[in-house]
């Protein structure tokens, strides 16, 4: 089907490949409206479905044809390892160990025949699958163990009965996600599936007969334009804006002032390309009936659970948290879920070696460049330089409990938004650049100022910052004498959870430990 798409690619300026995937995301849109109508009482007809939409993307739209027999391998390896040992405690991790593994194994094939990001191969679907695969061996090993054992997310995830062959086929093969994410866990799918998502009081609206409540063709399409506009933009300033530029003599001879507010621009123009995709197969999801939390109080639907970004956050954060938790979420429920809490000795408490396997499952699973783990490397030193700025400086400018926020407030909320995305761009330049000659000389050509700033705030703090700053907020009033004692004088946002503690991001529905976003 190439000779469809070789004039548009030709006419936007993209590769053939990229135009191929952008138009599977689309037709996604129209075939989610096909999926709702199949009736609720043959979910058989919607498993083989997903089934068949999977199919025409990976043959006929992007000629994977090895490229999916390797996925359906781990498909069917997954499946039956998990139905005849399910009630052992090393299935999941075989499980995690082999499906990992074999994306390694891929990535490291894209490295020697050096494919640009441009290049559409079987990792990007595996990556997605990766998370699906070794998800669904974690719940149901769950579903095997004590109820009192589990987690509130580990419980309502767990797998008790085991699935039939074909509904794990249409669960893995779930269309519009199966390309590029989102991922979602096989309970939703089921529950995707047999329209139970829906059965909460106030949902019983009819949309087409089905039992959707109304406003998700408003929340899907809205997505589709927003996806085009990121696409849009993409196309229009990513050709020639990019971290790529850094390694150009041209960029070198600027002013360093020049060159840190460009590393700035190119970075927004990155990521739209992972807005735009993102976006479009959440509208995509949505339509299907994936993604509905419940209403708002004026009776209008939400649909934030298919969500794997949130752009206007990432661009224009309060703090380095919240710009972490709103990036490849999906991702992050991953990790949080099937590494950081499984490495974690029954009984204790996370620590240093769970967040450090955490980022190395993190850097495994987005591929073998040298730039990925520079930047998860960097990574571990801005979570915990972020979480003792924010333990330490943050107090001081919280407003008396139940008064608005005062000037000083919002300027501190400015300047901690404009440093966390000088240090998203800087530290996220390696992973465009990917080699090791590209990184260094990108990280040098703008001074090495993410460096400086989070090795500098790290000496600060740990060399008597930290006692300093506890010592005026104790004289202050802000925190009472005793250790981890709540407020005096400022209600909100002095007690530190035990996540903030342990340097990891909290999203703001969790009250338990996660891992560091990646």
């Amino acid at each position: 089907m190439d000779a469809l798409f070789v004039p548009l690619a030709g006419a936007v300026g993209a590769s053939v490949d990229q135009v191929k995937l952008i138009s599977c995301l689309l037709v996604a849109y129209p075939l989610g409206s096909v999926f709702v109508r199949i009736p609720v009482g043959k979910p058989g007809l919607k498993h083989l479905f997903n089934i068949a939409v999977s199919l025409f993307f990976f043959f006929p739209m992007l000629g994977m044809y090895s490229g999916f027999l390797q996925l359906l391998g781990d498909i069917l390896i997954t499946y039956f390892t998990a139905k005849f040992s399910s009630k052992s405690k090393v299935m999941p991790w075989f499980i995690f160990v082999f499906i990992l593994g074999h994306l390694m194994f891929n990535h490291i094939i894209r490295v020697i025949y050096s494919l640009s990001y441009e290049t559409i191969e079987v990792t990007g679907p595996q990556m997605v699958l990766t998370m699906k695969l070794t998800t669904f061996a974690w719940n149901v090993w769950d579903g095997r163990r004590d109820e009192k054992e589990l987690d509130k997310w580990q419980l309502e995830k767990s797998v008790r009965e085991f699935p039939s062959l074909l509904e794990f086929l249409g669960y893995a093969l779930y269309f519009p996600g199966v390309l590029v994410g989102p991922s979602l866990e096989f309970a939703d799918y089921m529950n995707l599936v047999h329209e139970r998502t829906f059965t909460t009081p106030g949902s019983q609206g009819k949309e087409g007969g089905r039992r959707l409540p109304a406003g998700r063709k408003r929340v899907g399409y809205r997505k589709f334009v927003t996806g085009l506009a990121f696409l849009g933009a993409f196309i229009v300033f990513g050709g020639s804006n990019n971290f790529s530029v850094m390694a150009t003599p041209w960029f070198a001879e600027q002013s360093w002032g020049k060159r840190v507010l460009l590393a700035q621009f190119y970075g927004t123009c990155e990521r739209t390309k992972y807005y735009a995709i993102w976006t479009l197969t959440e509208g995509a999801s949505i339509l299907t009936g994936y993604g509905f939390t419940g209403f708002t109080p004026t009776g209008q639907s939400t649909w934030n659970g298919a969500a794997n970004v949130i752009p206007i956050v990432i661009e224009f954060p309060s703090n380095f948290k919240v710009l972490l938790d709103s990036w490849n979420m999906k991702a992050n429920v991953w990790l949080r879920e099937c590494v950081y809490k499984r490495v974690t000795p029954k009984g204790q408490k996370p620590g240093f070696w769970s967040s450090m396997l955490t980022f190395a499952t993190s850097a495994f699973w987005h591929g073998a460049q040298i730039g990925y783990y520079l930047t998860f490397l960097m990574g571990g030193f801005i979570t915990s330089a972020a979480r003792l700025a924010r333990v330490n400086f943050r107090p001081f400018f919280l407003p008396p409990e139940g008064q608005p926020p005062t000037a000083t407030k919002r300027l501190y909320d400015l300047t901690t938004a404009i440093v966390s995305l000088l240090v998203l761009n800087y530290t996220a330049a390696p992973f465009m650049l990917l080699t090791w000659k590209d990184s260094i000389a990108g990280w040098s050509v703008l001074g090495w100022y993410g460096h400086i700033v989070i090795i500098g705030s790290l000496v600060f703090f740990y060399a008597g910052g930290s006692k300093i700053c506890r010592g005026l907020q104790v004289k202050m009033g802000i925190v009472g004498a005793g250790k981890g004692s709540g407020s005096k004088k400022f209600g909100a946002g002095t007690q530190t959870p035990v996540a903030e503690k342990s340097g990891f991001q909290v999203p703001p529905s969790l009250d338990r430990v996660v891992p560091p976003p990646i």
